[in-house]
């Protein structure tokens, strides 16, 4: 059977930040992780939630072996290879409404949520 003459191409997982979500996050990290060399918001898709799955975010100092690091304006995201299977093709966002202020996530592999809004399925 003859080739085709193509290279097949990786597509390596990844995920895009809002400009508002950049601005908040280095807000954020000035305040409460300036002492950390490397401050960023570590993402980590987690089993829990009434839909099964929920976003753990945290500030941490630097990536971690395995982490992948996406940055905009000087906001570093950092997420682990699983977590990063869950969000692939998302968009972190900042909404700073009166209620549910906070980063979230527009996520496209999300197939259901609960009713709190907390937790989801894939």
């Amino acid at each position: 059977m003859a080739g085709h003459g193509g290279i097949l191409k990786s597509i390596m997982p990844s995920i895009t930040i809002s400009e508002k979500a950049a601005e908040k996050g280095v807000a954020m990290v000035s305040g409460q992780a300036a002492e950390m060399a490397e401050p960023g918001l570590r993402v980590r898709v987690v089993g829990g939630g009434c839909s099964g799955m929920m976003y753990k975010m945290e500030f941490h100092d630097g990536a971690t072996d395995g982490d992948e690091t996406f940055e905009l304006g000087g906001f570093r995201v950092y997420i682990d290879k699983k977590s990063l299977f869950f969000l692939n093709g998302s968009e972190l966002d900042y909404n700073d409404g009166l209620t549910g202020a906070g980063f979230k996530f527009q996520n496209p592999n999300v197939t259901g949520t609960c009713g709190c809004g907390e937790s989801f399925n894939v």
